[in-house]
C-alpha cells in the first residue's frame, strides 16, 4: 500500500517530495498578512517525524542559517519518515532584528498559547497544533542574546535518560541538564509527550561558523540516529560531549569596562582571574573571580557593564576532567573541515 501524503493546513506534501508550506499567523494593522513558513520534507518510506524550529527569538540568525544548510544537502533525497523544518517562527521579531514580539513579549515563555489569545498566544498555539501535535522529535534552536556568546551546548530535562542519550549522539562539546522554563516550547511540547533538545550556540545578530557546522553535523547525526538518513554524509563524532549537571551566572562587581580573559569553552580553576572590572578612570579595579573548577558556557561580549550584570555562565566540572583537551580536539577536528560549496556541505 502506498505511502500517503503528509497534510499540513489544507496542503498535501505527496511521498517523496518536499514543499513550503505558509500558515497564516496574523494581518498587521497596514493589512500586511505574515505566515509562518514550515518546509516539509516527506519521505518515500514510513519512519518518524522529527521538527527542527529556529527563529522563535528573532535577533537569533544562527539558528536560521543551519535549517537553510541542512534544507540545501542530497541526503534529505534519501529522507525516511517526515522533516519539518521552520527557518523563522517569529517572524515579526526577525524583520525587526528583535528577540520579541511587537507587544514586547518573549514567544519562548508564551506555550502552549491559545487560538483566541495574544498575538504570542496565537504563534504559540500555532506551532503546537500545525507542528508539535505531529511530530515525535523537536529540535530547536537558538544562540546567547545580543552582546552575548555562547559555546555550542544541547539542553535537556534533567531525569531523561533518552534525551541525554540523544544529545549525545548530536555530539555539540557540553550537554548541560537544564530544568524546563515556564511556557517554553520545551516545555509544552514534553507536555504532550515529545521530547525535545535544545541547541545553544553563538551569539544574537551573528553568524558563527563554527556553531553553524556543530548545528548541522549534530542534527544529521540525530535523523541518522533515527534512522531517516543513511550513513554516508553524516560528520562521525569523535569526541563524547562533556556532561553537565549545574550551572550558574558569575555577575559584574561594579559597572565600567569589562577586560576579559578567558573565553567560552575554557576550562578553568577556582580562584582564576576570569575578567577585571575598572571605573573608566582606572582607580577602581575589581577582580571576576571563578568560584569553582569549571568550563566557561557563554560570557557577555560587550565591555561596558553595569553591577550586577551577567558576565560569564560557568558549569561546575570535576577537576580531574581533561576538559580542556575535549574542547580543544572538538574544535580543531571541526576547522579542519573542509568549506565545500553549497550542494556539497555535510
Amino acid at each position: 500500500m502506498p505511502r500517503a501524503g503528509f497534510e499540513m493546513d489544507g496542503e498535501t506534501v505527496a511521498p517523496g517530495t518536499r514543499r513550503t508550506v505558509d500558515l497564516p499567523v496574523a494581518m498587521l494593522s497596514d493589512h500586511t498578512p505574515v505566515t509562518m513558513s514550515a518546509h516539509v520534507v516527506h519521505g518515500r518510506r514510513a519512519g518518524p517525524v522529527v521538527f527542527v524550529t529556529a527563529g522563535i527569538h528573532g535577533d537569533e540568525v544562527i539558528g536560521v542559517e543551519i535549517v537553510r544548510r541542512l534544507l540545501s544537502l542530497p541526503v534529505l533525497k534519501s529522507l525516511r519518515g517526515t522533516l519539518i523544518a521552520i527557518p523563522i517562527v517569529n517572524a515579526f521579531g526577525f524583520l525587526n532584528l528583535s528577540r520579541y514580539l511587537p507587544d514586547r513579549r518573549d514567544l519562548n515563555r508564551c506555550f502552549p498559547g491559545s487560538a483566541e489569545g495574544s498575538m504570542a498566544g496565537r504563534l504559540s498555539h500555532l506551532v503546537m497544533e500545525q507542528v508539535v501535535a505531529r511530530a515525535d522529535l523537536g529540535i530547536d534552536l537558538h544562540s546567547a542574546a545580543i552582546h552575548r556568546t555562547n559555546l555550542p551546548q544541547v539542553r535537556v530535562a534533567p531525569g531523561d535518560d533518552d534525551l541525554l542519550r540523544l544529545a549525545k549522539v548530536f555530539a555539540a562539546p557540553v550537554v548541560l541538564r537544564s530544568d524546563l522554563r515556564e511556557g517554553s516550547l520545551r516545555q509544552a511540547a514534553l507536555q504532550r509527550g515529545v521530547g525535545m533538545l535544545l541547541y545553544e550556540a553563538g551569539e544574537g545578530l551573528r553568524f558563527d561558523e563554527t556553531a553553524v557546522r556543530a548545528g548541522v553535523s549534530g542534527i544529521l547525526r540525530v535523523l541518522h540516529d533515527r534512522g531517516m538518513i543513511p550513513a554516508k554524509g553524516v560528520p562521525r563524532a569523535r569526541r563524547a560531549p562533556l556532561v553537565c549537571r549545574e550551572s550558574r551566572w558569575l555577575r559584574a562587581p561594579q559597572g565600567g569596562l569589562l577586560r576579559t580573559y578567558r573565553s567560552e569553552g575554557d576550562v578553568v580553576d577556582r580562584g582564576e582571574v576570569l575578567a577585571v572590572v575598572s571605573d573608566p578612570f582606572g582607580e577602581v579595579e575589581t577582580e571576576v573571580l571563578a568560584p569553582e573548577h569549571g568550563i566557561i558556557l557563554g560570557r557577555a561580549v560587550l565591555p561596558v557593564v553595569n553591577e550586577g550584570n551577567a558576565v560569564f555562565h560557568l558549569a561546575a566540572i570535576a577537576p580531574a576532567e581533561r576538559a580542556g583537551d575535549r574542547i580543544g580536539a572538538w574544535n580543531a577536528e571541526l576547522e579542519a573541515e573542509p568549506l565545500f560549496d553549497e550542494d556539497e556541505i555535510i
